[in-house]
């Protein structure tokens, strides 16, 4: 049974960023509202009501993982353990946006799942890419064409972002070989609570899942999960480790304790998830009332980092353009542009970050150490970022 126990209001889709704030295009921009609700049987946590994913991966699709360079060099590491743990014959990842990950192995031996057209256009060109949205059907189509299953299927922050579990799980455990594995990477739900990151909720994000809900989710397609890692990625990650019910790997130590600790943690309890609501509340009044304060002093705000979390925060909170002066990304397609919801200018950081600014909401938290190593001019200078995570806090280094 699914009980609602966080309502973050009306939001905008995470990824729409507007070309202008134009009448026509204000009346144009969609919202839906955010409702978070926990499954008291299998103890996942979601989305009430799942946005359609055709709105949301088209082909004018803006985050390109490879332009972090945490991110190309964390999927460089993994595909390297990867392949020396398994050995995979045949990969595939679901979700490969512009390739960051499987560029790191043999072209012949991959295949990319992306239905964002313009990301497929890139990696068609490095392998063979399938532009379409992962589920049965595609699972059969790629059997029935390569005529052998998959070793080793890849998935990071993809699969919380299907709404049919029953679809995305069926094809997996159908293609997956006897004694083929699954690695999913998504956000970890036991940090959302510590760190009261409710910003992790948004509508790309149907799920956030932990080891518990996980566990209980592939069970019911003949899949096991057997090993678990905890990741920094992503303000903190879970990446789950799955077999089918029969293969040859064993239950670890870590997913043994995962477990346990999620249990300590009461994340199988629907009381904790109230507690966290009580948080966020709290958490939402005390960004908004710093940033009115440093406002009535005169002080500058920008945001750093056009990120699709701070698109939860700015609508939550009530914040807009006239609280922050404009935002800064380093992504080519996004500068120009107005943030989804709040409307605030994006610009480049070559031109954003200057010696008029005195505050800046760290938006890309979770970069938080690569952010202060390259703008370590900016607090030099007396300049200071602003977080809501794990609590609203002024930091200067």
């Amino acid at each position: 049974m699914n009980k609602v126990f966080l309502n973050l209001g009306r939001q905008p889709l995470a990824n729409s960023f507007l070309k202008d704030i134009k009448e026509k295009t204000l009346r144009n921009e969609f919202f839906y509202n955010l409702k978070i609700c926990f499954n008291t049987k299998n103890y996942l946590v979601s989305i009430k009501r799942p946005v359609n994913p055709k709105k949301q991966y088209t082909d004018k699709y803006a985050h390109r993982a490879s332009e972090s360079k945490t991110m190309r060099l964390a999927f460089k590491d993994v595909a390297k353990k990867l392949f020396k743990r398994f050995r995979p014959k045949r990969i595939m990842e679901i979700g490969s946006n512009d390739g960051v990950f499987l560029k790191n192995f043999n072209k012949k031996s991959v295949i990319a799942v992306e239905p964002c057209k313009n990301l497929a256009r890139i990696t068609k060109k490095l392998f063979k890419t399938y532009d379409e949205f992962w589920n049965l059907r595609l699972s059969n189509k790629l059997l029935k064409e390569k005529k052998s299953e998959i070793d080793l299927i890849f998935s990071a922050n993809t699969i919380s972002h299907i709404p049919n579990l029953e679809e995305t799980f069926k094809g997996i455990s159908k293609i997956l070989s006897k004694n083929g594995v699954l690695v999913i990477e998504d956000p970890s739900l036991l940090k959302v609570l510590k760190n009261n990151s409710y910003d992790q909720f948004y509508d790309e994000h149907v799920y956030v899942f932990s080891s518990l809900s996980m566990k209980n989710i592939v069970k019911k397609f003949g899949l096991r999960l057997f090993d678990i890692e905890h990741l920094s990625t992503h303000g903190g990650s879970n990446r789950y480790y799955v077999c089918k019910e029969d293969g040859k790997y064993k239950s670890s130590s870590r997913l043994k304790k995962a477990l346990k600790d999620e249990i300590s943690h009461k994340l199988h309890k629907i009381e904790s998830y109230f507690k966290f609501s009580k948080r966020v509340n709290l958490s939402r009044k005390k960004l908004f009332n710093l940033m009115k304060r440093l406002k009535k002093k005169k002080k500058k705000i920008i945001s750093y980092g056009a990120t699709y979390k701070s698109t939860t925060v700015f609508n939550y909170c009530k914040i807009n353009s006239k609280i922050i002066d404009y935002v800064t990304d380093t992504t080519f397609n996004k500068q120009g542009k107005f943030t989804p919801g709040s409307h605030i200018k994006i610009i480049s950081p070559k031109i954003g970050i200057n010696k008029t600014v005195d505050f800046a909401f760290l938006g890309a938290w979770n970069f938080k150490k690569e952010i202060f190593i390259k703008e370590k001019n900016f607090l030099k200078k007396g300049g200071r970022f602003i977080t809501h995570v794990p609590k609203v806090t002024i930091l200067s280094k």
